[in-house]
């Protein structure tokens, strides 16, 4: 849940300051609370006035040291580290204690989330959290950040999901045995050599479906496999990069029997490993059905200003929930599919153009005709399918053409080809290894009709081979970018954030640039972009804090000053995944202990 920023005031009476349900105890100097009072006189020591300056020495000598031990202690204070929450999910409806795995030198420690439904609070032994999930709560990832008086640590990720949830509990009896075919298990691969298996019940017919995040979603440095074995211990069915490093499988059972899921794993990051991988952050979520579990949605994109409804694609869904109504979000351009008879949830892209499917034959003799700009969703199916669409431009008009698939999570590797009304190729692109998805500028050379065909390289094809064709002018933009996630500072201190600016399409307007959501007490003007200048490509923001001790997220927004007032947040990478983040964490440090005098 989004909390604000606590300010913290300094006591006139107790020096306590209070943070939560920590205190934080400001330093006045030892001077006359100095312990050192009992000394001890040394019998042999007759002499008063020298028993009164050795005394004297050894307290001036004793305090200053207290003083460089305080001093050095407040110096070598760190912020609070998060490696991992472990398990890293839970059912809706499911309260669940969390092993933090990190560097907490404060405890307990404040806890931030980025979506509600989720309530997390810190337990009385340190690195141990409670989480509560909302049997409301949406399915899907909530980011995680922990804070005490010293910073905060990198967002780590919590899934809420829909089946029952188990914990993975290290065993010398092998396979753990599971009541039911519908279930996600919370696992690690604790050590190298480490396999992981799942006895599971399956009757005749049904589908199983077997489904790990792990590297994508999780950052888990594992590069997994997934198995399926028979009763008769023959492996029948595997996976091992079916999206990304996170493998998916199918497995229709031919006789009724007690099945084994084997799980195990490589290095993400090749090395010397021989063997099998494992380790502390080999972390995994394994789900596990014979229910409804979703591929995609047909279309894979709808208009925003009328979204209406989408075919469910995935596998054993019933009738009932073979078509899903989307809601849109006017602050976000995907929409999340939810449905009680599905183990996990698909997005839908929100566009403001036209949304189109796919008409077959749509081949070379029945050409599709698509405006622009439109998004269309289509198949490659049967195998060695082609896909023809035609569209008007005008000579020299600026186009983007982009067809998405395997970042989708489709097995198609697409080919693009642009002709035009003669058949001649002025095009043809695929993938170019880095990136997954097709991106092409054209210019039209003259005004008139011109084709689009789709095919996939290998010649494969199938009701998974599922594309999003983009045909568009380019519209200015840009994106602002921020080398960190997170700001420490001291009071009356300035402090800097570099925000990376890259403008699209041609925009050359000014970019006014600000911090967004921060208390009152910080002084943090704004600055401008402008093209043609050393701001063009970079600023820099400052921030000064009064002496006032806070912690909390914001905002960096970008807004045009055209008045068109395109607004735009600052992103940034999150730390050991590749997702990002639009709210970067400030903290600023609880003032400096006054000198003894």
């Amino acid at each position: 849940m989004e909390r604000q920023f606590p300010v913290f005031k300094r006591p006139s009476k107790d020096r306590e300051l209070t943070l939560h349900s920590r205190p934080f105890f400001w330093d006045g100097g030892r001077g006359a609370s100095s312990p050192l009072r009992n000394e001890t006189v040394h019998p042999h020591l007759s002499n008063p006035t020298n028993d009164s300056r050795s005394m004297m020495t050894t307290r001036i000598l004793l305090a200053s040291l207290i003083a460089l031990l305080a001093a050095a202690t407040t110096a070598q204070a760190k912020p609070p580290t998060l490696d991992r929450l472990f398990p890293p999910g839970a059912q809706r409806g499911q309260t669940v204690a969390v092993t933090a795995s990190g560097s907490f030198e404060h405890w307990p420690v404040r806890v931030w989330s980025d979506a509600p439904g989720v309530e997390i609070s810190p337990a009385k032994e340190k690195g141990q959290l409670s989480v509560v999930v909302s049997s409301d709560a949406k399915p899907g990832v909530r980011w995680i950040r922990l804070s005490d008086e010293e910073g905060a640590t990198a967002l780590r990720p919590f899934v809420v999901g829909v089946l029952p949830e188990l914990v993975e509990i290290e065993s010398k009896d092998k396979p753990i045995v599971l009541e039911s075919s519908r279930v996600t298990i919370n696992g690690r691969l604790g050590k190298g050599g480490d396999v992981d298996e799942f006895s599971v019940p399956l009757k005749k017919g049904e589908t199983l479906v077997a489904a790990v995040d792990a590297n994508g979603l999780l950052g888990s440095p594992m590069d997994a496999v997934l198995q399926v074995a028979s009763p008769e211990g023959f492996v029948v069915a595997q996976n091992d990069d079916d999206r990304g490093f996170d493998p998916r499988l199918t497995f229709e059972v031919p006789v009724d029997g007690t099945y084994v899921v084997r799980i195990f794993a490589f290095p993400a990051t090749p090395d010397s490993t021989i063997g099998f991988a494992g380790g502390d952050a080999y972390i995994y979520r394994l789900t596990l059905t014979t229910g409804g579990f979703l591929d995609y949605s047909y279309p894979l994109a709808v208009t925003r200003s009328d979204p209406g409804q989408v075919e469910a694609h995935g596998w054993n869904v019933p009738e009932t929930a073979k078509h899903l109504a989307v809601a849109t979000d006017a602050s976000h351009d995907r929409a999340s599919l939810v449905h009680p008879d599905f183990a996990n949830t698909v997005d839908v892209q929100l566009v403001a153009h036209a949304a189109l499917t796919e008409q077959e034959p749509s081949d070379p003799a029945h050409p599709q005709a698509i405006p622009v700009p439109s998004t269309l969703t289509g198949r490659i199916a049967p195998a060695r399918d082609q896909d023809i669409f035609t569209f008007n431009a005008k000579k020299g008009q600026s186009l983007n053409v982009v067809v998405e698939s395997q970042s989708l999570g489709a097995p198609l590797d697409p080919v693009l080809r642009v002709t035009d009304h003669q058949g001649k190729t002025l095009n043809e692109v695929d993938d170019n290894g880095k990136e997954l998805d097709i991106r092409l500028a054209f210019t039209p050379p003259a005004d008139g009709e011109y084709r689009l065909s789709i095919r996939d390289l290998h010649g494969q094809g199938g009701d998974r081979f599922v594309y999003r064709l983009t045909v568009a002018a380019p519209e200015p933009d840009y994106e602002l970018t921020l080398k960190s996630d997170r700001l420490t500072l001291t009071p009356d201190q300035a402090g800097t954030f570099e925000v990376t600016i890259e403008r699209k399409n041609g925009f050359n307007g000014p970019i006014d640039v600000r911090f967004d959501g921060l208390p009152e007490g910080l002084n943090a003007p704004s600055v401008r972009s402008e093209p043609g200048k050393d701001t063009e490509k970079k600023v820099t923001l400052s921030l000064t804090a009064t002496a006032t001790a806070l912690s909390g997220p914001f905002r960096v927004l970008g807004s045009t000053a055209d008045g068109a007032m395109l607004e735009r947040p600052a992103r940034s990478v999150i730390e050991g995944v590749s997702a990002t983040t639009d709210r970067p964490w400030l903290t600023v440090l609880k003032p400096a202990a006054p000198k003894a005098p």
